[in-house]
């Protein structure tokens, strides 16, 4: 039943895509389902010992109110936002359509060019590994499944979302999508690497009061995992989004606003004060003009079609 959250959530979104007074309605189904998908999954990521979406689950309380009153207000940079997020399920979503038909497509595809690009890596790496079914990788004793998250397709949706959030040209757009996917995937294909070879080896088999879960060997998995691949993605991903700001600097913009906006809500709510920044800036009937660049008037360097 936990899929069906995101598939309701992805629907919301998707209903957002297409012009109407519905939109903003849209967008606050879509942003409730996937912080209710987040909660949902806590269970899995608590017995995992992977304490990152906990930590995002929390994080998304307040996160949502503000992001409800500023759709129902009608400001442009939630609508941005929740632009960049309908994008990202517009990409992701052909991939996971598996998980709710009986049918194998473009997900089942995916998961299996990455297993034999992955074991291509490890056999180029003198690591022999065996397949012991078509997405599961074994040594040693231990098993690994390749699923569609280790292949790197949500956060490509996701950088490739930000990316549209605000109004490109046709040039940013080409930029943004060579930054983004293949430097994703290909980095992605040594993170599955990495982490095959970390577990099934045993590299990392410390502090199991903190990484253990049970399973024998599962401390290497976590540390390889849950911690070290976890912090070089976050990393990889902050150098992706500086690309995306010089690449797109309406993006940059967007960005500073959006924070400022959040910020000052939990400042207010917390007593502290603190700077809106601009001001909101209604969605107009028709059209998205970007609101103009801090200091450059009427101009928008990131607007296009």
């Amino acid at each position: 039943m936990i899929e069906y959250l995101v598939l309701i959530s992805c629907l919301g979104f998707l209903a957002f895509l297409i012009p109407g007074r519905h939109r903003k309605y849209a967008a606050i189904v879509g942003w409730v389902f996937i912080v209710l998908f987040l909660f949902a999954t806590l269970p899995e990521y608590f017995a995992e010992n992977n304490f990152l979406y906990p930590v995002m689950a929390v994080l998304s309380v307040p996160f949502l109110y503000i992001t409800i009153k500023h759709l129902l207000a009608e400001d442009i940079r939630v609508h941005y936002l929740s632009r960049a997020a309908a994008i990202a399920f517009l990409i992701y979503f052909p991939f996971a359509i598996d998980d709710y038909t009986q049918i194998s497509g473009l997900g089942t595809w995916l998961i299996g060019e990455v297993v034999g690009q992955v074991v291509w890596l490890l056999h180029l790496f003198n690591y022999p590994v065996n397949l012991e079914a078509w997405n599961i990788i074994a040594q040693n004793g231990f098993r690994v499944e390749i699923i569609l998250a280790c292949t790197g397709i949500q956060s490509i949706a996701i950088m490739l979302g930000v990316a549209a959030a605000v109004p490109t040209t046709l040039r940013q757009k080409v930029l943004a999508f060579l930054l983004v996917a293949p430097t994703i995937y290909i980095l992605n294909l040594f993170r599955n690497v990495f982490v095959i070879m970390a577990y099934t080896s045993q590299w990392f088999p410390y502090y199991p009061d903190i990484a253990g879960n049970g399973e024998i060997g599962y401390e290497s998995f976590f540390w390889a995992h849950n911690v070290i691949a976890e912090m070089l993605a976050l990393v990889l991903l902050i150098l992706i989004a500086y690309g995306l700001f010089t690449l797109i600097p309406r993006l940059g913009t967007f960005a500073e606003e959006l924070f400022q906006l959040y910020y000052s809500e939990l400042c207010t709510a917390f007593g502290k004060g603190g700077s809106r920044g601009p001001g909101p800036v209604p969605v107009p009937e028709t059209g998205e003009p970007a609101p103009a660049v801090p200091g450059e008037p009427g101009k928008d360097p990131g607007s296009g079609s």
